[in-house]
């Protein structure tokens, strides 16, 4: 009888709620206008949203004066590697964002059932799904071979695409100006795009060129995606040569062009105007062929590295730079010494004139020492805005999860969210706050189909944030890149606080998050 009892006392005063955020402005992630309201959290769900006075929770938030949004949803991530080392994902989680998609720009993993098991097993600090890689395949069928794919090759990436799909993938993606990827046509790539538009998934490119021929990269991506029966994300989208700084007006026109024919395609981008990625791609690509030994090879052979140096330098002035201190190195393994430096500077510091044929020699002499990754300043901040004023940009940061004080990388790692609400929001006015919440949150979930996230609604998931819209600032620059943002006072990842007042907790709730076909 007394254990009757203390069941039914347990019972009685058991609380409404695991979580009860009060009195905030809630931004619900639709676009909508804020709406004064509570947000009762339950067995790691949104239970309720209204006027919960009255009701008990286990732990309770004040947000008054404050905004409840959705977790943000960044679909643009390369995080293999990275996230085994660090699972909890910190400069994620304290820029707002609860989810992440990597396996971008055509390199994921390609054993995906393996690799979801291990990161299950190391328990993750927020949620992560993973695209299945172009580049990644065909490496594993074809090497990095510059020649096109058989009948039979495409067969078998066909097979390994599909078997990641039913894995759990949540599309496919290319890196079209990388290797191998570079080295396929059209024809291969819609081939492997129909093995996962089988599964009503999503096509997200890096596409062949973000410069002079945009337009033609931008109809070929709808091409794969119409023909393949694949939704388009095209990846951090960009002018990327100062030749043609404004034709964003023309790249955008043809992608909404593209939308009044019924095709489902929408872009993402980093709010920033300097790029990252590799030393090689200042390299044309036949020269990177067939791995780092082949490409040791070429330049030893004094003709090839002529005819290297010389592509190299009809590619830069094609671009609108007039030498290569635009390119700052983030991360060079051989020396880090160079880190945070540009290709003039380190050339200058080599002992070497300041000209043209020294600066490509410093950087054949590096990528023979293994490459290096990089930063470019490529874009203009006119064709930044523009392209982040389009309705159908999401917010994505091409970044990873970063080794606190490692290297010289991109400052969008740490900062994009909180730079778009400080810098695109409040200073310069160009998004309202409740469309730049859209922007990270319900328009990605539509595109890659998380049907239960990217809103605040009964029944969604509570990834959930609170802040203060004046207070929230991104920190991290590209001289001093290693700053954590500030302002995301809570974070909730499935119903659980990762993030309270401002400082992480010991708590890893994310999950793998697998596509399931409809």
């Amino acid at each position: 009888m007394i254990r009757i009892l203390l069941l039914l006392s347990a019972v009685a005063f058991a609380a409404d709620f695991d979580f009860l955020i009060r009195n905030g402005r809630v931004v619900d992630g639709s676009g909508n206008p804020w709406f004064r309201a509570d947000v009762g959290v339950k067995d790691g769900r949104i239970a309720a949203i209204g006027n919960l006075t009255g009701k008990t929770a286990d732990k309770s938030i004040d947000a008054a004066g404050r905004v409840v949004a959705p977790g943000f949803i960044d679909v643009h991530t390369h995080v293999e590697g990275a996230v085994e080392l660090n699972p909890m994902g910190a400069n994620y989680l304290l820029d707002g964002v609860t989810t992440i998609v990597t396996g971008n720009c055509g390199g994921s993993r390609v054993d995906l059932k393996a690799w979801f098991e291990r990161l299950e097993s190391l328990k993750l600090g927020l949620n992560l799904a993973t695209l299945i890689g172009h580049n990644s395949v065909r490496r594993e069928v074809m090497g990095t071979s510059n020649r096109l794919a058989s009948d039979e090759e495409i067969a078998k990436m066909q097979a390994l695409v599909d078997q990641a799909m039913r894995d759990g993938a949540v599309g496919f993606s290319t890196g079209l100006i990388y290797i191998p990827g570079t080295y396929s046509d059209t024809r291969e790539v819609v081939a492997l795009g129909k093995a996962a538009g089988k599964y009503n998934a999503v096509y997200a490119s890096h596409m062949r060129d973000e410069g002079h021929k945009v337009k033609e990269a931008i109809t070929e991506a709808v091409t794969v995606g119409r023909e393949a029966g694949l939704r388009v994300q095209i990846s951090h989208f960009k002018i990327d040569s100062p030749r043609i700084w404004g034709k964003s007006t023309e790249s955008l026109a043809l992608v909404e062009s593209f939308r009044k024919q019924g095709v489902d395609v929408v872009v993402d981008q980093y709010p920033y105007d300097h790029a990252s990625t590799n030393l090689g791609i200042t390299l044309p690509s036949w020269a990177l062929a067939d791995g780092q030994k082949a490409i040791e090879e070429r330049l030893a052979s004094p003709e090839t590295r002529a005819r290297i140096a010389a592509e190299m330098k009809k590619q830069l002035d094609s671009l609108g730079h007039k030498d290569f201190s635009y390119a700052i190195v983030a991360n060079h393994a051989a020396n880090p010494d160079l880190n945070g430096k540009n290709i003039s500077e380190i050339n200058k510091a080599a002992g070497r004139a300041a000209t043209l044929d020294n600066e490509v020699e410093t950087i054949l002499q590096m990528m023979v020492a293994g490459g290096a990754q990089m930063v470019y300043h490529s874009m203009g901040m006119e064709d930044v805005e523009r392209i982040l004023r389009y309705p159908n940009t999401a917010i994505a940061s091409d970044g990873g999860i970063r080794e606190f004080g490692s290297g010289m990388p991109h400052p969008r790692s740490y900062g994009t969210n909180a730079r778009v609400l400080n810098e695109f929001v409040r200073v310069r006015g160009v998004l309202t706050l409740e469309d730049a919440i859209r922007r990270m949150t319900s328009l990605p979930a539509r595109t890659f189909r998380f049907t239960d996230r990217g809103l605040l609604k009964p029944g969604f998931a509570a990834d959930i944030l609170v802040f203060d819209p004046a207070k929230v600032r991104d920190l991290s620059t590209y001289a001093d890149p290693h700053h954590y943002t500030e302002g995301f006072d809570h974070v909730l990842v499935n119903g659980q606080a990762v993030v309270s007042e401002g400082k992480l907790n010991e708590v890893r709730p994310g999950r793998v998050l697998r596509h399931k076909a409809e």
